[in-house]
C-alpha cells in the first residue's frame, strides 16, 4: 500500500474510535438538557409519538416563541428538555386525564457516572452503607457525603434520602426504567433523585475536585457537578495512559461564566500549557495532545458560578510511544477537595494511592500559562535539573542582609560617640571672655547622616538655635 492509503486508514481508525466512544451516550448532564438525539416517541417500545415543536403553538414551548433553536427546539418532533426538567420530554396527541406531555425514556441519554435506576425493596437495601435524609438534597450533596466516607457509590431515593455503599451487586433487586426515578431532588428541582422504592445510583468520582485517570477512555467532570461549581476552586486531574501516542479531548458540555474562570490542558512532563479555555473562549473542536501524560487544570475566582464542564478523553496507542515515565498512576483514585486554595495558583498537589506502595507526587510551582522559573525542588521535566544559580542568589541575599546589620550597628555606635562629651568643658569666666566674633558649632543628626556646619547667630533671642545656651 502507498503512503496515501496508509494515512487514510489511520485517519479512519481514529475517527471510528472517537465516534464509537461518543455513541456510548448522548447525554452528559444529569437531567439530559443537552440531549440532541433523534428519539421521537416517549418510549422505544410502545411509546406515544411526539408532536412537532413547530406545531405546538397552543403550548408554552414552540418554535414561534423560541425561533433560534433554544433548548434544541426546531422543525422536528424529537424529545428535548427546554425548561430544565428532570429529563427530556415531548408533547403528545393523547390527552388522557388532561395530560398533554410525557417524559421520554431514552436508553442512550444517561450521563457517564450515572449507573442507572434500580429497584429497592429495603430488605436488604440496595446500598448497605450509611444513609441520611435531607430536605435540601441534591445529587452532588449525596455524592460528596458518600465520597468523604470513602464509599464508591451514592444513591438517591424519593427526592430526600441519600444512601452510600460499595455493593457490587446493587442490581440484585432488578433494574427499573429511567422514568421511574423522576422524583425531583428537594434541594434542586431540575435534578432527578430516584422515586418511591427506586434508587438512582451515581459513581462518587463524579464532581470530585481532582483525581487520577489511567483508563484509555473516561469522562471528567468539573468540581461539584452536576451542581454549579463553587467559588475559589483550584483542581487538578491527571490522565496518564502508558503507551498512548495521542490523547483526544472533547468537551461535550461547557458552561463557564467569565474570563477569570478557566480550564487548561498541560503537558504532564513539562507543565507546558497546551490549550486554555474560559467563558469568552470556549472549546470549539477536539484537542489532540501527543503525550501519554496530561494534566487537566481548573480554576474559579470568588465571584461567579456556573454548571461547569464535562470532557471526554480517548487515548490511542500506536508506534512511537513515549517511554514509561517516572510518575506512575496504577488506578483511578478519588481526591479530596482543594477548594480552599487561594490564587495565585502556586502550590504542591500530592496524590497518594492507598492500595499501592508507590506514591505520586506532582509539584507545580507556577501558574499554568506563565513561563516557568526554576526554583529549588521544582519539577522541570524529565532529564532536567535546576541549575545552582538559585542557591548562589540565596547566598548573595544572606550576605547583603549581614552587611545591612553591620551598617546599622556601626551607625548606632557613631550616634553614641557624637552624643558623648568629647569637647572639653569651658568655665563660666572663660565663656564670658570669649570674643564676640566667635561662632558656635551646631550639630544636626539625621537617621541617614551626621552633618557639621557653621550658622551665624542673630541678636534676636527668638532666632537662637535650641542647641545653644543663653
Amino acid at each position: 500500500m502507498d503512503s496515501l492509503t496508509i494515512a487514510t486508514l489511520l485517519v479512519a481508525g481514529v475517527l471510528s474510535a472517537t465516534s464509537a466512544a461518543q455513541l456510548e451516550t448522548e447525554c452528559y448532564t444529569a437531567n439530559g438538557k443537552d440531549y440532541r438525539g433523534c428519539q421521537n416517541q416517549t418510549c422505544l417500545l410502545g411509546g406515544k409519538p411526539c408532536l412537532f415543536w413547530n406545531e405546538t403553538f397552543q403550548h408554552p414551548y414552540n418554535t414561534l416563541k423560541y425561533p433560534n433553536g433554544e433548548g434544541g427546539l426546531g422543525s422536528h418532533n424529537y424529545c428535548r428538555n427546554p425548561d430544565g426538567d428532570v429529563r427530556p420530554w415531548c408533547y403528545i396527541t393523547d390527552h388522557d386525564d388532561g395530560i398533554y406531555w410525557k417524559y421520554c425514556d431514552i436508553p442512550t441519554c444517561q450521563m457517564p457516572g450515572n449507573m442507572g435506576c434500580f429497584k429497592d425493596s429495603g430488605d436488604p437495601p440496595t446500598l448497605t452503607g450509611s444513609s441520611e435524609t435531607s430536605n435540601k438534597l441534591t445529587i452532588q450533596n449525596c455524592i460528596s457525603l458518600c465520597r468523604k466516607q470513602r464509599y464508591k457509590l451514592a444513591g438517591m431515593e424519593s427526592g430526600y434520602a441519600c444512601f452510600c455503599g460499595n455493593d457490587p451487586d446493587y442490581r440484585r433487586h432488578g433494574e427499573a426504567a429511567s422514568t421511574e426515578c423522576n422524583h425531583v431532588c428537594f434541594g434542586d428541582h431540575t435534578q432527578p433523585c430516584g422515586g418511591d422504592g427506586r434508587v438512582i445510583i451515581f459513581d462518587t468520582r463524579v464532581g470530585a475536585c481532582g483525581g487520577n485517570y489511567t483508563q484509555t477512555s473516561a469522562v471528567v467532570y468539573s468540581p461539584d457537578f452536576p451542581d454549579s461549581y463553587g467559588t475559589g476552586r483550584v483542581c487538578y486531574w491527571t490522565i496518564q495512559v502508558t503507551g498512548a501516542s495521542v490523547i483526544i479531548f472533547n468537551f461535550t458540555f461547557f458552561d463557564i461564566v467569565d474570563q477569570t474562570d478557566m480550564v487548561e490542558l498541560l503537558d504532564g512532563y513539562t507543565n507546558r500549557v497546551v490549550a486554555r479555555f474560559d467563558g469568552r473562549n470556549p472549546p470549539r473542536d477536539t484537542i489532540n495532545v501527543t503525550v501519554d501524560f496530561v494534566i487537566l487544570y481548573f480554576f474559579s475566582d470568588r465571584t461567579n458560578q456556573a454548571q461547569g464542564f464535562a470532557v471526554h478523553y480517548q487515548a490511542l496507542k500506536g508506534p512511537g510511544d513515549r517511554p514509561e515515565g517516572d510518575v506512575v498512576g496504577e488506578e483511578e483514585e478519588e481526591e479530596e477537595d482543594t477548594s480552599t486554595v487561594e490564587p495565585p495558583y502556586e502550590g504542591v498537589t500530592e496524590k497518594s494511592n492507598d492500595s499501592h506502595s508507590s506514591q505520586i507526587l506532582y509539584v507545580i510551582t507556577s501558574s499554568p500559562g506563565k513561563p516557568d522559573h526554576n526554583m529549588p525542588g521544582q519539577w522541570t521535566g524529565r532529564s532536567r535539573t535546576c541549575t545552582p544559580s538559585t542557591m548562589w542568589t540565596i547566598y548573595a541575599l544572606a550576605a547583603l542582609l549581614t552587611l545591612t546589620v553591620i551598617a546599622m550597628v556601626a551607625k548606632l555606635l557613631l550616634h553614641i560617640t557624637v552624643k558623648s562629651p568629647t569637647i572639653p568643658t569651658v568655665s563660666g569666666s572663660e565663656s564670658c571672655n570669649q570674643s564676640p566674633a566667635s561662632e558656635p558649632w551646631i550639630i544636626f543628626y539625621r537617621p541617614s547622616t551626621i552633618s557639621f556646619f557653621k550658622k551665624k547667630l542673630k541678636n534676636h533671642h527668638g532666632d537662637l538655635s535650641p542647641l545653644v545656651g543663653n
